[in-house]
């Protein structure tokens, strides 16, 4: 493929006298006198004339031509007239061409870790830097020279100029192309750049993680009008190797809680092979599952359940492999940082009748440790009965009527309790304590609940997952069975068992529930975890949504009890199932102040963007907050940063800093409002202040691990590079030919230039083409 390529170049620019550039970025002119227009009528009229010629001494050729090879003639005629006459136009191509002498091209080497790999040359065993110096020592550097001025840069995490090939030693821990090309730009303002020629493999280590162009560079480059030429290096697909693309996994956690982890990878050359997915802490395995590779070159994409253990910051390791015979092993396996937390969250359980599923979620939650549930049950029309609460004035007034009472909770479960019982005050409050606050709420099936508890026409209507019906007889007593749907399948809510498959029949074991309830059409972005099965219906049991800044769930039945009372001993299910759903419910509601950043593990790269989000005790963004950073870090680092407000988004507030050294780091934010210093564990600072509160993020930096990914040529990437640029992708035996061609751009200092047509081999072969088929076929028919 890359021979047929070459050919075709030089065949075309052998029959069309100039290379393909000029055409494709030149522009088509004719240098004739006249205008174009006389040259289309003339052309016209030859033809209609020719064609009346051929119509009138048609009757006394036949019957030896008929009117479709009479047809033919004058088609054949036409042509051989038009091209003529198009060539008495003169017709040309004008093109931009740069000066001579008088351009600078920027002939830039990636000088990364992964240049280093010998996969290059014509046998294969030169590394890629051995390569690309080779390309250029063997004449095409020369060449670039004799036309224009040339300056030599180093590509890594930044861009350097370097005096002699030699001194490019591929040795550096990243490659940012994006980066480097951005600062070529910027360095080089003041000089007529016309070109930039860069030679590499296409490895894009981008502080995002994405390893692609950002549009930034692309619009930097093209302000400019700067063409980038991309030479790509390296082996395009690996034959044996097994590497690890990605790992999703919650930024945080709570204590001893399960958590799903998505691992994405690829392979090639070891399709239906076995491999060993595991997490470990240290040397500590927390969990691992086999996995059986597919098709050679497809993604694959795997989740694992495991827990994170006890509260801290863990540096979590996720390996695949290794297998014989690889490649590379350095690609098996990524680092994550997880923040786990073992800080109390607070749960209040509204339920409006005794009933044995009230009694068998608080007795599940007993043994959690992290989750707490207050409660009250209505006992009589105007009495309630507290459990769980830590203040004996808590909830001693029945459900709260001021924001920072009801914001204390981190989850609400409404049970058997109707609309009506709350007022239209507190309606609203609750709507407030998902969208404002973030909490979650999740609606129980009951006689006084969901639809026939009026819900579907109160005030927080929208917070239901689902449309409820408007029959207030949707509660039915009648025995169903549970079963898990396809997004049930995977959810960390309802997965019982490790294996998907063992979990779904997990659930189809589960005893029978003594109700359920009608819950309606689930909402356009709600998504159902589990239906019923009540006779020859499917009604959906379990369903979720995120709202606002928060997220709701319902459970339409209240017979979950069933499954403790039914199962043997020891059978954990009914108490796995709530403690994972209450969890669920209260993992992501936010404090007064969350600290964020786009990523946890920063790649040889020590920038970091801080984001603080930062409401008061009514969860009401605080612009006019007072946010510092402090961060901390290896061998004593201690700094404390000033974050900004952000402009377009009252509330938040950002700071840049670097990590410079590699290691792990915490961002400690703390959010004060009025003068003062902070005191720390106190609701007032000194000088009267108030303390908004404190997020702590965990983040590390690990150099030298990003070159070990995507080893193989990102010729994507390059080809991206040089079409939105206006350059070319060059394969490295084509090279010599660059030094001709890159001189057709409009960048740096260039005039015009006219590129005659008419003496192009191939018009003449056009010409004696077009008189030779026609002398053929009025020879055949016998009318010569």
């Amino acid at each position: 493929m890359q021979a047929a390529g070459t050919r075709f170049r030089y065949m075309f620019q052998f029959f069309f006298k100039y290379p393909i550039p000029v055409f494709s970025k030149g522009q088509f002119v004719l240098l004739g006198a006249w205008p174009g227009w006389v040259l289309l009528l003339l052309i016209v009229a030859c033809m209609s004339a020719l064609a009346l010629l051929i119509r009138s001494r048609l009757p006394q050729a036949a019957p030896k031509i008929s009117k479709w090879r009479a047809g033919a003639v004058w088609l054949l005629q036409s042509l051989l007239i038009a091209t003529v006459l198009v060539l008495l136009w003169q017709p040309a191509i004008t093109v931009a061409e740069l000066a001579p002498q008088q351009n600078v091209i920027a002939i830039v080497m990636d000088d990364s870790r992964s240049m280093a790999i010998a996969d290059s040359g014509s046998d294969g065993k030169l590394t890629r830097e051995a390569a690309a110096a080779k390309v250029l020592e063997g004449g095409v550097l020369a060449g670039l020279q004799k036309k224009f001025q040339t300056r030599l840069y180093r590509l890594d995490s930044k861009v350097a100029p370097a005096v002699k090939l030699d001194e490019i030693q591929p040795s550096a821990s990243s490659t940012h192309i994006n980066d480097g090309l951005k600062q070529l730009a910027s360095e080089t303002s003041d000089l007529p750049i016309g070109a930039v020629v860069l030679l590499s493999d296409g490895s894009e280590n981008s502080v995002d993680g994405s390893g692609d162009l950002d549009l930034e560079t692309i619009n930097v480059l093209r302000n400019r009008r700067i063409p980038v030429h991309t030479v790509g290096f390296g082996k395009e697909q690996a034959a044996h190797d097994l590497e690890v693309n990605d790992v999703r996994v919650a930024f945080r956690a709570m204590a001893d809680s399960r958590i799903p982890a998505t691992v994405t990878f690829h392979q090639r050359g070891y399709a239906g092979s076995k491999a060993l997915l595991v997490v470990r802490d240290g040397n500590k395995t927390l969990g691992s599952q086999e996995i059986t590779l597919g098709p050679d070159g497809s993604t694959q994409v795997a989740t694992m359940f495991f827990s994170p253990g006890g509260a801290g910051a863990k540096s979590l390791h996720f390996s695949l492999g290794p297998l014989a015979g690889e490649e590379n092993l350095q690609n098996n396996s990524v680092t994550r940082l997880l923040g786990v937390t073992d800080d109390k969250r607070r749960i209040l359980y509204v339920e409006g009748e005794p009933r044995w599923e009230y009694k068998f979620i608080r007795r599940a939650e007993d043994d959690d440790k992290i989750v707490q549930v207050a409660s009250m049950l209505r006992t009589t029309e105007n009495k309630i009965y507290r459990q769980g609460i830590s203040d004996p004035k808590e909830l001693e007034n029945g459900f709260p009527v001021r924001p920072e009472d009801l914001f204390s909770y981190q989850g609400i479960i409404l049970g058997s309790v109707e609309a009506g019982y709350f007022t239209p005050l507190q309606q609203e409050l609750l709507r407030e304590f998902v969208d404002r606050r973030g909490g979650g709420l999740l609606f129980l099936g009951g006689r006084f609940s969901l639809g026939d508890g009026g819900w579907g026409g109160s005030g927080v209507a929208d917070l239901l997952p689902t449309i409820l019906p408007k029959s207030r007889t949707t509660f039915h007593r009648d025995p169903a069975t549970a079963e898990l749907t396809a997004a049930g399948a995977d959810s960390p809510i309802t997965r019982l068992m490790d294996d998907p498959a063992k979990n779904i029949e997990r659930w189809k074991k589960l005893t029978y529930l003594m109700d359920y309830q009608d819950a309606g059409t689930p909402k356009p972005g709600a998504t159902v975890l589990a239906q019923v099965n009540a006779g020859q219906r499917k009604l959906p049991l379990l369903v979720t949504q995120n709202y606002g800044r928060g997220r709701t769930a319902l459970m339409a039945t209240s017979g979950t009890w069933r499954w403790q009372m039914s199962q043997p001993l020891g059978d954990m299910a009914h108490d796995m199932f709530w403690q994972q759903l209450l969890r669920w419910l209260v993992l992501d509601s936010p404090g007064q102040v969350v600290a964020s950043a786009p990523a946890h593990t920063l790649m040889d790269d020590g920038r970091i963007q801080l984001s603080a989000s930062v409401r008061d005790k009514d969860y009401m963004p605080a612009p006019d907050a007072r946010v510092t950073a402090h961060f901390m870090g290896p061998d004593g680092i201690s700094v404390m940063v000033d974050m900004a407000p952000a402009p377009d988004n009252p509330g938040e507030f950002r700071a840049a800093w670097t990590a410079d050294k590699p290691g792990s780091y915490l961002a400690e934010v703390t959010a004060q409002r009025g003068a003062g210093e902070p005191v720390k564990g106190a609701e007032k600072s000194r000088g009267g202040s108030e303390d908004l509160g404190t997020d702590v993020l965990p983040f590390e930096r690990i150099d030298g691990v990003a070159e070990n990914f995507h080893t193989v040529q990102n010729r994507d990437l390059l080809e991206k590079l040089a079409s939105e640029t206006g350059g070319r992708y060059w394969k490295p035996e084509e090279l010599s030919r660059l030094p001709n061609e890159i001189s057709y751009s409009d960048a740096g200092i260039s005039v015009r230039d006219i590129k005659e047509l008419w003496n192009m081999p191939v018009v003449f072969l056009l010409l004696l083409l077009l008189m030779s088929a026609e002398w053929l076929l009025r020879r055949k028919w016998g009318v010569v």
